[in-house]
């Protein structure tokens, strides 16, 4: 696929979730499906009909195990933030529909022990996890996704503390 050709597809709407314990620690979860290094926090597309909010309370409840009940949203992003997949990912990602994701972010606090985070499900997305500071996620977090998270942490500021 030629740069030209990637540059033409949409991107994929989705949502992310910055879940953020008392302690102002960051979830992070380590994919199940890259080898190496390649820490993310929950997301996922949207829904045909579905709200960001109500995607982004699915999409936390799929990936975490974690229900609506166990966290107050603080805080979303004003506007979309995008990113781009690397051009060798492209043709294989969503088969190839998509350059990248453009998503509306939403910070949520934990009110539940960790014990009530259950990652294993039947499409498991993570292989385990923990909380991480944000400027650690940030080195963390597979390089293309870093400058939309420092954005992210940039707008959330002090509420993340």
């Amino acid at each position: 696929m030629t740069s030209v050709d990637r540059g033409a597809l949409p991107y994929r709407p989705c949502v992310g979730i910055v879940l953020a314990n008392t302690d102002g620690l960051v979830f992070a979860g380590q994919r199940i499906d890259t080898q190496g290094d390649a820490w993310q926090m929950p997301q996922g597309g949207i829904d045909a009909g579905e709200s960001p909010r109500t995607a982004a309370l699915r999409e936390l409840r799929e990936e975490t195990g974690i229900s609506d009940r166990l966290v107050h949203v603080e805080a979303e992003t004003v506007g979309w933030l995008r990113y781009d997949l690397p051009s060798n990912l492209v043709p294989t990602v969503w088969n190839g529909r998509f350059r990248g994701q453009e998503q509306r972010w939403f910070l949520m606090r934990f009110l539940g022990v960790d014990n009530q985070i259950q990652i294993e499900s039947e499409h498991q997305e993570f292989a385990c996890w923990t909380w991480l500071d944000p400027s650690e996620l940030l080195s963390a977090a597979i390089a293309f996704k870093r400058d939309v998270y420092a954005k992210v942490f940039s707008e959330f500021g002090i509420r993340l503390a």
